[in-house]
């Protein structure tokens, strides 16, 4: 199988290289090849490479920064992959897009199923929920998996974040009141590549088992890092609420992703989040 992968060194797409199947044919487009500021132009490239499955792992991610540069997040985010998802239609191509807990408001009180109306409270979400749409409308064999707060070995990231903040500062200070789900990349790579061989379409929710606040995430980091001896000394690991830390950007309060039809297809429920959080820091200790 032919798959063009959109994205190459960021967190998701360097897992989606690392867990590919030994059937699929990978071809891997970065900045280098590909500006996703340029519609049209990602509209000829996809179309030229005439792959059987398109996977878009690339995205503007700087959720604070999106405040002020909502044209070019839309840009990225929404009108390239409605190019995207028009060249795969063009070509008879199935594409899976990733998408996030952030198309939601975060006022439910419950689980988000994949057809729970969506509201996003900021630019970044906007831009998200706009590709999602477009790639729907333009390519009838499109997938649309949401995930939320990921991380890995590699990039930048919440756990990379705590590790340095740890092992610098006499104390760290988290927010306690945005609660979700930690999800590794890894998880959501193998995820992808087991849905890929399915003919699923419309919208999945993936994220790893488990629920979590951004407090109880850091308090677990700390944990599993000092018995890998990736931290020298305990510190205090404070909660605060969203208020004390203002943001430019909103975010969901409560943003916890309903996986039971994804984990239907997959024959049954993924890892816990702290599993999967001690596997990426074995990993980082061994890097």
């Amino acid at each position: 199988m032919k798959v063009l992968l959109l994205g190459s060194t960021g967190q998701l797409a360097l897992a989606l290289q690392a867990t590919k199947p030994g059937h699929v044919a990978l071809i891997v487009a970065g900045r280098t090849d590909i500006d996703l500021a340029k519609p049209a132009a990602v509209e000829d490239f996809v179309s030229n490479i005439k792959a059987d499955l398109i996977v878009n792992a690339a995205a503007y991610t700087a959720v604070d920064k999106a405040e002020s540069e909502e044209e070019l997040a839309y840009k990225i985010n929404a009108q390239s992959v409605g190019a995207i998802a028009a060249a795969a239609a063009r070509t008879g191509a199935r594409f899976i897009h990733v998408s996030t807990d952030y198309v939601f408001d975060g006022r439910k009180a419950g689980l988000y199923d994949p057809d729970d109306a969506t509201s996003p409270i900021g630019a970044y979400g906007r831009s998200k929920l706009g590709g999602e749409k477009l790639a729907l409308s333009r390519c009838p064999n499109s997938l649309i998996v949401r995930t939320a707060w990921l991380y890995s070995e590699h990039g930048s990231n919440f756990v990379k974040t705590m590790l340095r903040l740890m092992s610098s500062h006499p104390q760290v200070r988290v927010v306690a009141d945005q609660i979700g789900t930690p999800t590794y990349a890894g998880s959501l790579a193998q995820a992808l590549w087991r849905l890929a061989g399915t003919d699923h379409r419309g919208i999945l929710h993936f994220t790893d088992n488990g629920v979590a606040s951004w407090y109880d995430f850091a308090c677990a980091i700390q944990e599993l890092s000092l018995q890998r001896g990736l931290l020298k000394d305990r510190v205090p690991v404070l909660p605060i609420s969203t208020a004390d830390f203002p943001t430019p950007a909103k975010r969901p309060g409560l943003s916890i992703l309903d996986k039971s039809k994804t984990w239907a297809i997959l024959g049954g429920p993924g890892d816990h989040w702290r599993s999967t959080l001690g596997l990426m820091l074995d990993r980082y200790r061994g890097a």
